[in-house]
């Protein structure tokens, strides 16, 4: 782990390092060089919205040296059937180049800590079978239990 990392709440202006981290991933097809304005910006007004009025989401930014390597996204569900909060950590990227330097663990300790502030009960998030962080049991070495009982459904529109 490098001392040198900083983990720090997302700001207007992390948009553009946001897209790149996103771009550079290869997973999402509709991040492309053509679209990297337009996903900046997008990127941009949910940063904005992040800290102004609900509170219903917060994003986590790892730099270093005034770069961003990394980040990740928690957004704050109220439930009626549970005795508190959830989290849901819907998105957390690391460059490639600075992965296994402890930054994920690093962002997640930063969620954990802002879920208990709020009182939540839980963290909750979903990690595909296909992806890397899965088959090394990333999640698992941190102390996350993976949900047996529990199929996650999309309906697209």
């Amino acid at each position: 782990m490098h001392s040198d990392i900083t983990i720090r709440p997302g700001r207007t202006g992390d948009g553009r390092a946001i897209a790149a981290i996103l771009l550079k991933s290869g997973w999402f097809p509709h991040f492309t060089d053509d679209s990297a304005s337009a996903d900046t910006a997008r990127i941009e007004a949910l940063l904005d919205s992040a800290y102004s009025g609900s509170g219903c989401r917060s994003v986590w930014i790892a730099e270093t040296g005034g770069k961003v390597v990394g980040y990740l996204t928690v957004q704050w569900l109220p439930y009626l059937f549970l005795p508190a909060p959830e989290g849901y950590v819907s998105e957390l990227f690391v460059d490639e180049k600075w992965r296994g330097r402890g930054i994920g663990k690093r962002l997640l300790e930063a969620a954990g800590k802002e879920a208990r502030e709020r009182g939540c009960s839980r963290l909750m998030l979903c990690n595909g079978r296909n992806r890397d962080s899965y088959k090394r049991g990333f999640y698992q070495q941190l102390g996350w239990q993976e949900r047996e009982s529990v199929a996650n459904f999309i309906f697209k529109l």
